[in-house]
């Protein structure tokens, strides 16, 4: 299917799966009772999985199939970011402009900065990367405050200058004096409540136009992966040294590789600008490029739906084990004597809240020690132990026709 073999397309089929089933599966806990916390299953959260996956699996392009490590794509983010608002308050406020500049943008920028950094290295490059991060994350938070609004950040307004305020029903979406992004005259945050089988389903506009970007991301992932363009980088991820012997010359390859990816942030950049309005320089800070590695490697790194995973797995934390607090704690063990709860809720309370880091690094460590694979290899683990016992006979040999 699309040109895909069996597995690709039955990989594909599971992640468009998931996307349309996420709001769903994403409340498994019913409203009022001690668990609803950890849903999942509203809007925003919803949106933030997909996007920062379209981000994740950029990234991936290049540390998985290179083996390059970048300090620096969260420079890419905010410039697509930043390309997006742009085009919402002087073209049109509909996001399929903005979506396109950004991803332009962001490719011409990752040219530049993947051009002069591709010199080098290793750690030499990682190093480069990380500073031109930082010198876009200190230009866009003062030098061009004029430009990126500075600390205070860049958002749409009324009167903005726009020369085509009506492109495919843009002009349709005014709350007060900040119009609100949109694609054919329907807000991006727009949601309706659809009853399915007897429960009550939330459709949310914006979650499905940026899940169907991600799809698609997804997609062309797996053909790149699959390319001989992508056998080329994992060539270079092998031994550049001897690929070099050959009388190849693998710099072409990987500034194309390091533009693709820097292209996928801009278009996530883009997407965040389309769904949250309010664009600040903190989206080009150093702990946005750590963030997207920590999610390539939980989920895998050179795996295909593993960063999907990994960014699906952080943007829940940060959400939900976050939001826990002591309040909560004490009503989960209220059914325990007031010693006994008390001393459990100290020994909790470091790992949620403020100090939910703590808790992802303590993740991140044991997923690096015992799985080094990230979340696909666990699951490919299960996976071999679920055959295994199947491939078993009742008197504990195995099958003879394995």
């Amino acid at each position: 299917m699309l040109g895909l073999n069996k597995p690709d397309t039955r990989l594909l089929l599971i992640v468009i799966a998931l996307v349309a089933a996420a709001p769903i599966l994403l409340n498994p806990f019913p409203e009022g009772s001690g668990l609803a916390q950890f849903n999942a299953g509203y809007p925003d959260l919803m949106q933030r999985f997909v996007i920062f996956g379209i981000f994740a699996i950029g990234f991936n392009i290049l540390f998985g199939l290179t083996g390059y490590l970048s300090f620096g794509h969260a420079a890419f983010l905010g410039a697509g970011s930043y390309a997006g608002m742009w085009m919402m308050k002087l073209l049109s406020i509909n996001v399929i402009p903005a979506i396109i500049f950004s991803t332009v943008i962001a490719g011409v920028i990752s040219l530049l900065i993947g051009f002069i950094s591709l010199r080098r290295s290793g750690i030499y490059f990682s190093i480069l990367t990380l500073a031109f991060a930082q010198m876009a994350f200190s230009l866009a938070a003062s030098v061009l405050t004029p430009i990126t609004g500075g600390e205070t950040g860049l958002q749409t307004n009324l009167n903005d200058p726009r020369i085509f305020p009506e492109f495919l029903g843009g002009g349709a979406s005014i709350d007060g004096n900040i119009p609100k992004p949109s694609l054919f005259g329907i807000e991006m945050t727009a949601s309706y409540q659809l009853p399915l089988a007897g429960w009550e389903f939330t459709f949310n506009w914006g979650y499905y136009i940026c899940g169907i970007v991600m799809i698609l991301a997804f997609y062309m992932a797996i053909r790149i992966f699959r390319s001989p363009f992508g056998l080329m980088l994992k060539a270079v991820k092998s031994n550049q040294q001897r690929m070099n012997y050959t009388g190849l010359n693998a710099k072409p390859y990987m500034l194309a590789c390091f533009v693709i990816s820097g292209m996928y942030a801009g278009l996530a950049g883009g997407l965040m600008a389309a769904m949250d309005p309010q664009v600040g320089a903190e989206r080009m800070q150093w702990t946005a490029s750590g963030e997207v590695v920590l999610m390539t490697i939980l989920g895998g790194v050179g795996t295909l739906i593993g960063p999907v995973l990994g960014a699906g797995l952080i943007k829940y934390f940060e959400n939900i084990f976050s939001k826990i607090n002591d309040n909560l704690l004490h009503q989960w063990f209220a059914f325990l004597p007031d010693g006994i709860e008390d001393f459990l809720v100290t020994i909790i309370h470091p790992f949620i809240g403020k100090g939910w880091h703590l808790t992802l690094g303590l993740m991140f460590m044991a997923v690096i020690i015992f799985l080094p694979g990230g979340l696909v290899e666990g699951g490919k683990r299960i996976g071999r132990l679920v055959r295994k016992s199947k491939d078993t006979a009742p008197d504990g040999k195995t099958n003879p026709a394995e």
